[in-house]
């Protein structure tokens, strides 16, 4: 079977065992690595999922202002259903509120209330100190814009960030 998956992969244009199939496979394997350990530790230290700390940073990133859920799904690292699944749970942990987007009943904006604020608080040190021990430690200031411009080159349109 592995030499079908190189196979099947190079006849595709771009094999696994290529420079950019290598790159491929260690951008997942890393991103899962990283995310794994960083959603442990906020679970560990503060009880929020990494999927909860995405939702409110990107709240509050728009403070006190409120996002339409669609931009907000748009924004965050899961799927939409993943996202409307995230914000029901924290509503009803008190952590955000949604209401009707003006007098367009079907569209939903959704804000920070002053408990997720906290809880928000609690976790940002836990993730900056996940990013900078898992991530950023383990590269030079040229790795770092190396792997950024790199990124930026295969990040779709319109993608969040």
């Amino acid at each position: 079977m592995r030499d079908e998956v190189f196979e099947t992969t190079r006849a595709c244009g771009t094999g696994l065992d290529t420079p950019a199939g290598r790159a491929w496979v260690a951008f997942l394997r890393s991103h899962a690595g990283v995310t794994r350990m960083m959603d442990a530790e906020l679970r560990r230290e503060v009880g929020l999922p990494l999927s909860d700390f995405d939702v409110l940073i990107q709240l509050a990133m728009e403070a006190p202002a409120c996002l339409r859920m669609s931009e907000l799904a748009r924004r965050t690292l899961v799927s939409k259903s993943g996202t409307t699944r995230r914000v029901e749970q924290l509503e009803r942990e008190g952590l955000v509120a949604r209401k009707a987007a003006g007098t367009d009943r079907r569209s939903v904006v959704v804000s920070l209330e002053p408990a997720g604020v906290e809880a928000l608080r609690r976790a940002l040190p836990v993730h900056a100190r996940g990013i900078a021990m898992h991530f950023a430690a383990k590269l030079t200031d040229e790795d770092a814009d190396a792997l950024r411009q790199a990124l930026e080159k295969v990040s779709p349109e319109g993608a969040p960030g």
